[in-house]
């Protein structure tokens, strides 16, 4: 199916207060992922992948690394037209000084960009989820159904429906009815599917009974611009979403493939984790649809005498002797010292090639002293970690700290961008 006439709308989301202290000093979308990548790099790359190469990225909260990013990463040849540009909100005299207010505001304000007569259909995605989706289907699936907006539905068991919005579809594939989170049994009886229902359209239910919204649209142009003009909803899924549903045509594509969203700590965490694994829920390894990202042109890594098991090693690291790294997520650039062990833990690694001869008093190189143990950790970029330090969170501590160097979400020790551990520190 073709997506000429379509334009991607990427959400980069508010201040990602359920990611901090991740999003403390850049945009969500920006944030690492599996050694090399951004969050970013998902839906771009999806687009991509479905023959997709006109999109906009709207976000309004510590943009400049992800702006950065975009730039370096995605540049199209004159001849085809393509572009990834950031819309950040901005002051107009049309829709105001107010910044953006919620995903249906965000593109609201950004409805002069959509008004090329070459634009049709519009694919509203999010800019923090790790999934692998050809778009072309989904546009099948809305153009022979004939309807005004399709949205990817995933089926879900009961367990899981409480956090997702929840939607009731006819036998058509319409979209009949829709519930936000539903937190009991009554409200998730108006929405249950059969299985049969799901078994019946070639994807195994499995015992599944609910259909979850998995947050990507596909709008007529047309409809999306009355649908945001005719009201003042701020939110996609919250408000147009299902408004949508009882004024238009809003038809359900199935999607039974692995999905997750990166919205907490926790997520992010097993999310990587289970990317190390030696048979990975999302292979980022497919080459049929690779996942693209900014070339960096690095050394391969070096490794002394080490042991690695189930774990991503990303380019232009320098790994010490008697080193153990086991179940863990290695970023670019990462040095790791002599006797060091990580086990369970996701390390980004660093912007730079440290130069240990320049630094300041005080100041540790880039990367993990030699004797230090870290396990169950997050490290941001950059982090200067000490010898012999033991960062285990052997106490259990579920939730520390707002500025301090290390602080702790969901159980997870996490390390900040650019924070230094002395020496001999334990947690």
């Amino acid at each position: 199916m073709d997506l000429s006439k379509t334009i991607a709308l990427i959400l980069g989301g508010g201040r990602g207060t359920r990611l901090f202290p991740l999003t403390k000093i850049r945009a969500k979308p920006a944030v690492p992922l599996a050694a090399k990548y951004r969050l970013i790099d998902i839906p771009i790359s999806n687009c991509i992948n479905s023959g997709l190469n006109r999109a906009y990225v709207l976000t309004q909260f510590l943009s400049e690394s992800l702006h950065r990013h975009l730039r370096q990463t995605y540049t199209f040849d004159h001849f085809n037209g393509g572009f990834v540009e950031l819309l950040a909100a901005q002051q107009t005299v049309n829709q105001g000084t107010d910044w953006y207010q919620g995903t249906a505001d965000a593109v609201r304000k950004n409805l002069v960009h959509l008004e090329e007569d070459w634009i049709e259909h519009v694919l509203i995605l999010s800019g923090d989820q790790l999934y692998r989706m050809d778009f072309r289907e989904m546009m099948q699936t809305h153009v022979e159904s004939g309807a005004d907006a399709t949205i990817a539905g995933i089926p879900v068991s009961r367990k899981d429906a409480s956090a997702l919005g929840i939607m009731q579809v006819d036998d058509e594939g319409q979209v009949r009815g829709f519930v936000e989170k539903p937190q009991t049994e009554e409200e998730l009886a108006t929405v249950r599917m059969e299985p049969s229902w799901i078994d019946a359209r070639g994807i195994p239910s499995r015992g599944r009974d609910c259909l979850a919204s998995m947050g990507l649209y596909i709008f007529n142009k047309s409809t999306m611009v009355d649908l945001l003009n005719s009201n003042s909803h701020q939110d996609f899924g919250k408000e147009v979403f299902p408004e949508a549903i009882n004024s238009h045509k809003v038809q359900v594509h199935l999607f039974d493939g692995y999905w997750e969203d990166i919205g907490t700590i926790r997520a992010f965490y097993e999310a990587n984790l289970n990317l190390a694994s030696k048979s990975p829920p999302f292979d980022i390894r497919n080459p049929g649809a690779p996942i693209y990202s900014r070339p960096r042109f690095l050394p391969p890594t070096i490794m002394g005498d080490a042991k690695i098991t189930g774990s991503l090693i990303a380019d232009g690291c320098r790994i010490g002797d008697n080193v153990i790294i086991k179940n863990s997520v290695i970023g670019l650039r990462t040095v790791i010292g002599n006797n060091v062990v990580i086990k369970d833990s996701v390390v980004m690694g660093a912007d730079f090639i440290d130069d240990p001869s320049n630094l300041s008093d005080g100041v540790l190189p880039v990367g993990i002293g030699d004797g230090t143990i870290i396990a169950g950790t997050i490290l941001d970029k950059n982090c200067r970690i000490g010898s012999n330090v033991k960062i285990l969170n052997a106490t259990g501590v579920e939730n520390q700290g707002e500025d301090e160097v290390l602080q702790v979400r969901d159980g997870i020790p996490i390390v900040i961008k650019n924070g230094q551990i002395e020496d001999g520190y334990e947690m």
